[in-house]
């Protein structure tokens, strides 16, 4: 961190000229909403990279309050690809679907930032974690991760799978983010009274639902966008407590230098990586 503004106070453990993690999303700090910590629901919220500039940069400016302390052990691509995905899972686990231990989660997209995020929050948080992808060499590096169960999408059908895994009771929560394509099988590998909690549509926004199988069946739909500024607090004290061995950590597929730009975005485009692509400055 180079500079700062003048009377700025800064977050515990960040210092000038130190090293700092970014939080990405940028609320105006100042509505109803941010006064009692709910920023992602601030009018003028936005995502780095996505309604505003971004950190493909080899510098950026953003709020103090949006700085934290990088963990002692890590560098800074760890740093980077960290706080977007495990802010996103965190919300859409614990704030939205409140997973209780024993629990059985459905997770789409294993091999992703987010899914392999999820994978290792619903194995700290007690619950069960199955996670879906697109081969078998995605399939061990989630068992690594501790997914109990990996189901292969291209030579298993989902639904069948799971309600096989399940006992033909479906799962208890299922960990949407890949939108149209999915959703129908989402559904189907729900339990009674189940939850299904999104946050993206990667493979399409429109979607059909027969309002009779969400009502007779007692489900809950529940919509997330990325998540309180304070839960990486709380995130980062759990990694803090356990710093040799944490109980979990971002996965990174590949480093590439920041005038690479272009070949990373191909790279992460083609879908055949697992976990997070960073860009060194």
């Amino acid at each position: 961190m180079e500079a700062v503004g003048e009377g700025t106070i800064l977050p515990p453990g960040v210092e000038l000229n130190g090293s700092a993690m970014i939080a990405p999303g940028l609320s105006c700090g100042v509505c109803a909403a941010c006064l009692r910590g709910d920023d992602m629901l601030c009018r003028d919220y936005k995502v780095m990279g996505h309604a505003c500039d971004g950190t493909a940069a080899t510098q950026v400016m953003v709020p103090a309050a949006n700085l934290l302390p990088i963990p002692g052990n890590w560098d800074f691509e760890q740093a980077a690809a960290f706080p977007l995905v495990f802010l996103t899972a965190w919300e859409m686990l614990v704030h939205k679907a409140n997973l209780k231990p024993g629990e059985t989660v459905l997770i789409w997209g294993g091999s992703s930032g987010v899914g392999s995020a999820a994978i290792q929050l619903v194995k700290f948080l007690g619950g069960h974690a199955i996670a879906v992808v697109g081969n078998q060499m995605k399939a061990v590096k989630c068992w690594e991760l501790g997914a109990e169960h990996v189901i292969v999408r291209d030579i298993q059908d989902v639904a069948i799978k799971v309600k096989e895994l399940t006992q033909k009771r479906g799962v208890d929560l299922v960990f949407e983010h890949t939108g149209a394509a999915s959703w129908a099988t989402s559904v189907a590998s729900v339990a009674r009274g189940g939850r299904i909690v999104t946050c993206g549509a990667t493979t399409g926004r429109e979607i059909t639902l027969d309002l009779r199988s969400l009502f007779a069946r007692q489900l809950t739909f529940l919509g997330s966008y990325m998540g309180r500024r304070e839960h990486l607090w709380t995130l980062l004290g759990h990694i803090q407590r356990n710093p040799t061995n944490p109980p979990f950590r971002p996965v990174i597929d590949r480093v590439f230098n920041l005038a690479d730009y272009p070949e990373a975005q191909r790279h992460l485009e083609a879908g055949q990586g697992f976990g997070k692509v960073v860009c060194r400055v």
